[in-house]
């Protein structure tokens, strides 16, 4: 506590304090100085390089184990790829595809792919690339029964191309069908349908744009409609978003499958994939037969419980 004479002294002018005074002043409030014996710390550069070595070499040992981890799940994932290609092939055979998948208990009714138009294959040979890709799972879904197939491609390039997409599954399916071709709707947000037949199976696209975007303009309308009193609030419920949704872009798949390594979905609508079973191969960069396969295998395991 300042002393009574401190505490006059404090209140002087601070031009008038002498400069012992301020010393006398500030003793009391310094810190002790060090002892005389004490000695300084003394550097130790050979723990510090041993500690540095040390350091250095439980990384090195970690990146080589997970490297050799890596190697050795890229071949096995290459062995049981080459494997299925040779158990199960199609060859253009809708009969083969429908004996690979005889023994699933449970087939998805809404198939949905994710496709990447990379940017160094944009173009005209990048753009064919993904039409045929698209033709080729289209066959494969009809092969084995299954009427619905939407493809998400980020980009849009599959939006702006509906009637060369059309062309190009009708000649896939014609490949594989002959004369016996099914029906076919290509559709996309929108952009006017492509149907052929009377009863014809879909196969919508969607873009990046079809995803939040979608959301964000569907709450504005239903704000506006509330506001000017054409739709009560207690009518907008998660049955009614769920239907303008699926109208405006598409319904939600039973199945989703990535042909890349990692899942990245890219922007695919979030409201659809609510209740979706996701499927992605790893260490695998191109779409397959084998994948399509697998993925269909993986579904008819799984338990839809819808968090019970």
């Amino acid at each position: 506590m300042v002393a009574s004479k401190e505490t006059q002294i404090y209140r002087k002018d601070v031009d008038k304090l002498s400069i012992p005074e301020r010393e006398e002043f500030l003793k009391p409030y310094l810190p002790q100085s060090l002892p005389s014996n004490t000695k300084p710390l003394k550097s130790q550069p050979i723990r510090h390089f041993l500690k540095g070595q040390s350091h250095l070499l439980a990384f090195t040992l970690m990146h080589a184990l997970f490297s050799v981890y890596i190697r050795f799940r890229q071949a096995y994932h290459i062995v049981l790829d080459r494997v299925f290609a040779i158990l199960f092939y199609h060859h253009r055979a809708p009969e083969l595809i429908k004996q690979d998948i005889q023994a699933l208990t449970k087939l998805p009714q809404h198939l949905s792919v994710i496709l990447d138009l990379k940017e160094e294959e944009q173009g005209f040979a990048g753009l064919e690339k993904l039409l045929d890709d698209v033709a080729e799972i289209s066959a494969w879904c009809a092969g084995a029964g299954i009427p619905m197939l939407s493809v998400y491609e980020r980009t849009g390039a599959l939006k702006d191309h509906v009637q060369r997409t059309h062309r190009a599954v009708a000649s896939k399916l014609h490949a594989y069908f002959g004369r016996h071709v099914p029906s076919l709707e290509i559709q996309a947000p929108h952009v006017p349908s492509f149907p052929d037949g009377e009863d014809p199976g879909q196969s919508p696209s969607s873009a990046a744009e079809d995803g939040r975007s979608t959301l964000v303009d569907l709450t504005k309308t239903l704000t506006e409609m509330s506001q000017r009193s054409k739709l009560s609030v207690n009518d907008i419920s998660l049955d009614l978003i769920d239907a303008e949704i699926s109208e405006s872009v598409m319904t939600e798949p039973d199945l989703l499958i990535l042909f890349g390594p990692y899942i990245q979905l890219q922007g695919y609508p979030p409201w659809q994939i609510r209740l979706t079973e996701i499927y992605n191969a790893q260490d695998n960069n191109g779409v397959g037969y084998q994948i399509f396969l697998r993925a269909l295998h993986n579904f008819a395991k799984a338990q839809m419980k819808f968090g019970r």
